[in-house]
């Protein structure tokens, strides 16, 4: 008889050792179950060497065009490349649009990919798998809002496994809103089956408005904090009272929430990261005095003062405040040169520099990106639709080299050539570089095991 002798440190497809298979078969019966070996292999493997410490994400809601910005086609015919010219950075090969002047000039701190691609061009569904790292699970039909049976967003993920870098801050938060442009906020923006203790903390306000306030923070007129004491005290004593129902999801996610909420109210330091007002006048104008640019202002100071990760979404309704914003089917050239790109350009670049300055880019992660990409020929609207099958995603900081430019796509921009990367690959190296493995478990309501990310590090730029 044929035996396979396997040494102990050899890994089976699956990924379990031999060791860890012969662990499984002889203790079975002492109470040594699958899922109990899964806990503890991914709190034994779950951290590793972090170079990242924060992540920024600022989410071009409607979808970018590759082909305008960070992937142009300048020997394409007109109807592919548009009438916008490239010019030259200061990394060989690396051209970007004339219309990001100061992001040209900080292309060696960039990380430009080039072979994003997934399967749909459906807003809510791409922008979930943007934001989760997996295609949504439900039908489409009901796959436009929030839902608790949805995996977590990546912030809501940090929140859970690393916390706020300070107490008394937020893990997570979303400026200046959730996306929501045509109704209810869509899937993927909280924290799903993790429940409402990890969702992002909302400033639903423009700090470019004299009007702005970051909300919930602030206390009522009528509420001193020593009547808010009382009311923390009294909370939990009743959390006492209800802790043998801590199986119940509205009261294991009571306690956590609610502390956060005093927490955030009471925090000098929270107040003060959300005063966009102490910012001098200089600053606010190199970031821009519009939504987009006092927004991304506002997550560098939230980042500076302890937040783990920042969500800022351009913000976009149609008909109303932001027009069509980046899923620009009419008037694609016009749109990007007057509303999109010069508001984009001056944030993102600003916000380099200062984390440089700061000394803290090396160990903040910041992601530029949409749902997918624009088609590479114009519609008979001037426009250009939907086309998840090519687009870039832009990255810098958090300890990646500079000045890379990561696959490519074809003449026309429309499918990768080489180094293709799915949005798995793109999370699964996001986490690596925040020191966390990527078969790491996270358990849903019902006590169900999900792996972190079912793709691959970008092992090229680690």
């Amino acid at each position: 008889m044929l035996r396979l002798t396997v040494p102990s440190g050899v890994r089976f497809c699956d990924g379990y050792t031999r060791r860890e298979v012969l662990q499984i078969g002889a203790t079975g019966a002492l109470g040594l179950s699958l899922p109990h070996l899964l806990r503890q292999r991914a709190s034994a493997t779950s951290r590793q060497r972090a170079r990242a410490r924060s992540v920024v994400i600022l989410f071009l809601s409607g979808g970018p065009s590759h082909l305008d910005t960070f992937d142009m086609k300048p020997e394409a015919p007109e109807e592919i490349r548009g009438t916008f010219r490239p010019v030259r950075t200061k990394v060989p090969g690396l051209q970007i649009c004339e219309h990001f002047p100061r992001t040209a000039r900080l292309a060696d701190k960039l990380v430009v990919i080039r072979s994003l691609h997934h399967t749909t061009g459906n807003h809510p569904a791409a922008s979930y798998w943007m934001m989760t790292g997996s295609p949504i699970a439900r039908p489409a039909p009901q796959s436009v809002t929030l839902s608790r049976e949805d995996r977590p967003h990546l912030g809501s993920v940090l929140a859970k496994l690393l916390g706020p870098r300070r107490l008394g801050l937020p893990a997570y938060v979303t400026v200046p809103e959730l996306i929501s442009p045509v109704g209810p906020p869509r899937p993927g923006q909280h924290a799903g089956f993790l429940g409402a203790a990890y969702d992002p903390y909302r400033v639903e306000s423009d700090p470019s408005l004299p009007g702005y306030t970051p909300g919930e923070l602030r206390l009522a007129p009528d509420l001193d904090p020593g009547r808010l004491q009382a009311r923390q005290t009294l909370l939990q004593a009743v959390n006492r009272q209800t802790s043998s129902l801590a199986d119940n999801d509205a009261v294991a996610g009571f306690d956590p929430y609610f502390a956060q909420a005093f927490d955030l109210i009471t925090s000098p330091t929270t107040q003060a990261a959300f005063d966009i007002e102490q910012e001098p006048v200089a600053v606010r104008d190199r970031y821009g005095r519009h939504t987009f640019g006092q927004s991304v202002l506002l997550a560098r100071r939230l980042i500076e003062a302890g937040v783990r990760l920042v969500q800022v979404n351009w913000v976009r309704h149609d008909n109303g405040k932001g027009g069509q914003g980046y899923d620009s089917h009419r008037d694609h050239l016009a749109w990007c040169e007057k509303e999109l790109f010069p508001p984009t350009d001056a944030a993102f670049a600003a916000l380099l520099e200062d984390l440089e300055a700061r000394g803290l880019l090396q160990e903040t992660l910041v992601v530029l990106m949409g749902e997918f990409g624009r088609t590479p020929r114009f519609n008979n609207n001037g426009g250009r639709d939907h086309w998840p099958q090519c687009f870039t995603v832009v990255l810098a900081g958090g300890g990646l080299p500079g000045g890379v430019v990561y696959g490519a796509s074809d003449r026309i921009g429309a499918f990768p050539t080489a180094q293709p990367v799915t949005p798995q690959d793109l999370f699964a190296t996001i986490y690596h570089l925040l020191g966390l493995n990527c078969e790491t478990l996270i358990y849903d309501q019902q006590g169900r095991p999900y792996h972190l990310a079912q793709g691959q590090p970008i092992t090229a730029l680690l």
